[in-house]
């Protein structure tokens, strides 16, 4: 009987990466994750999300953009085609963690978690253009993004682990805290895709629908969670030192607190200066930077050694446990 393998069994047989090369692969599919969330926010900002003005084509006549449809075509279309790039990133983790010996089921899974991300985010845009660019459909694009983002930190974190049980590196309320700032900071990031679609910069030049909040509402509660959020960041800063964390986990944490003072005096300052597209370009950059740091420095404050099979009983000793 012929056992035929599938082509990534295949590459399995073939080639073994090493650690360090499963740890690039990952981290390839979180730099085209957050090159992919700026890139998506410059063509909001440039006002070309309907530069193309359908999908998957760019027009109902051509799959590339045009010259008929100007700079906005070729701002909107050059995103299209990173989606391509991030693609081939996510391929690669997934080939890398299925080549690993031994091989890590775990990480295949989420491997293959971020290429359906991707397929269904790519859909999601689709179905944004044909809205035309409806706030709420543009709101959950982003937010699928950050799930990418957040299956392929994992991924990257894990690729540096082991698979045994994980164990704790601080005390209980510690870790508490770090998830706790993990939740607040994904409700801040929720909250700032309705400041974004109750606000300016649609994404068109035509009659975008906005959502139906008031935009100086809004922005306030948003400014509410990024205050919660620095607040827990000051508090975990100290914390850490007073329960004397790993010196790791301690730069993790100074780590979030420098990006949340820099993201909110951001944000203030787009606010202030009437949400100029450059600073709201840096504020997008800042979030996905943001969401890394918490994600980090949440998944530091435990580890994973590597996974220890039973040893196999000698044979002298499985025969004197017989008698």
């Amino acid at each position: 009987m012929v056992c035929v393998l599938t082509p990534l069994a295949y590459i399995a047989q073939r080639w073994t990466p090493s650690p360090r090369t499963l740890r690039r692969a990952t981290l390839a599919a979180v730099v085209m994750t957050v090159v992919i969330i700026v890139t998506g926010g410059a063509v909001r900002l440039t006002g070309s999300g309907l530069g193309c003005d359908t999908w998957p084509k760019c027009t109902d006549d051509s799959l590339f953009a045009t010259p008929e449809q100007g700079l906005h075509g070729a701002i909107e279309f050059g995103n299209r085609l990173l989606t391509y790039v991030l693609s081939a990133a996510v391929g690669w983790a997934i080939i890398a963690a299925r080549s690993t010996k031994p091989w890590r089921r775990s990480l295949s899974r989420l491997g293959w978690l971020q290429f359906f991300i991707v397929a269904s985010n790519a859909v999601l845009g689709g179905i944004t253009v044909w809205m035309g660019l409806n706030p709420w459909t543009v709101a959950g694009h982003f937010l699928a993004a950050n799930a990418l983002l957040t299956v392929a930190l994992l991924t990257w974190v894990r690729a540096g682990e082991g698979d045994g049980a994980p164990r704790p590196r601080v005390p209980g309320p510690v870790r508490k805290l770090g998830w706790a700032l993990v939740g607040v900071s994904a409700v801040l990031i929720a909250a700032g895709t309705v400041v974004t679609g109750s606000g300016k910069h649609a994404g068109d030049s035509s009659d975008v629908p906005r959502m139906p909040f008031d935009y100086e509402t809004v922005a306030q509660v948003h400014a509410a969670f990024a205050w919660l959020v620095c607040v827990g960041a000051v508090a975990m800063f100290f914390v850490l030192r007073v329960v004397d964390a790993p010196a790791d986990v301690r730069a993790r944490g100074r780590d979030l607190l420098l990006i949340v003072v820099a993201q909110g005096a951001l944000g203030y300052l787009q606010y202030f200066t009437g949400v100029p597209e450059v600073l709201v370009g840096a504020h997008m950059l800042g979030s996905a930077l943001l969401w890394i740091a918490v994600l980090r420095l949440a998944l530091s404050l435990r580890e994973r050694p590597e996974a220890t099979a039973p040893v196999p009983a000698r044979t002298g000793e499985a025969t004197l446990t017989a008698a």
